[in-house]
């Protein structure tokens, strides 16, 4: 039996949504979560690699902006905020899972082995390809692939876009080691994207 239908429609834009749950409207909260959980579940899963604890950053971070509502200042939209909270709550998560494991602890150097086998030229520019769903796709599952302390670095660089003082910020590293980390991160992108990149 499927459960309540909940139409987005309540709401007609943002503005509306935020006065819904300012005003606490039963239905507020669901129309949040359906709105924004694709992109709060797309960064849990790009920072943390695994569906069970993305599926748990999505439920704290939507359980932490409801508790959190009255400190939200509209500054940014909410898909913004709800990205932030989202990405703060999972590098916690990955403090929290290997704490014996410090990030700091990873090897700084590029080590022989870590080098790039199939580093080929590509005929076409990848940035403007980005926009094909399907690359997107290869580049989700590629990403997948990276040790932890790799892809939580590239995520925060290349996606969110923070700045390498930002990144190491967030994550208590000096900036060379952010440099180091992303420039391995490309490397080995490149190399897992290389099959793909010479068939399309």
């Amino acid at each position: 039996m499927p459960g309540p239908t909940i139409e987005l429609t309540i709401y007609e834009n943002e503005e509306a949504l935020l006065a819904g749950l300012r005003r606490r409207d039963p239905d507020s909260c669901a129309c949040l979560i359906k709105r924004f959980a694709p992109l709060v579940y797309a960064q849990a899963i790009r920072l943390l690699g695994d569906a069970d604890e993305a599926e748990g950053i999505l439920q704290q971070t939507f359980i932490k902006a409801c508790d959190k509502l009255d400190t939200y200042e509209g500054r940014s939209g909410l898909g913004s905020w709800l990205y932030r909270i989202a990405t703060n709550e999972a590098l916690m998560h990955l403090r929290q899972r290997s704490p014996h494991v410090n990030l700091a602890d990873v090897a700084e150097t590029i080590q022989e082995d870590e080098m790039p086998h199939r580093l080929t030229s590509w005929t076409f520019d990848p940035a403007a390809a980005a926009l094909n769903s399907e690359l997107r796709m290869v580049l989700e599952q590629a990403l997948a692939t990276l040790p932890e302390a790799l892809r939580v670095v590239f995520v925060l660089r290349d996606i969110q876009g923070l700045s390498t003082e930002e990144t190491a910020a967030a994550l208590g590293l000096g900036e060379s080691a952010v440099k180091v980390r992303l420039h391995r991160a490309r490397l080995r992108l490149r190399e897992l994207l290389s099959a793909y990149m010479q068939e399309h």
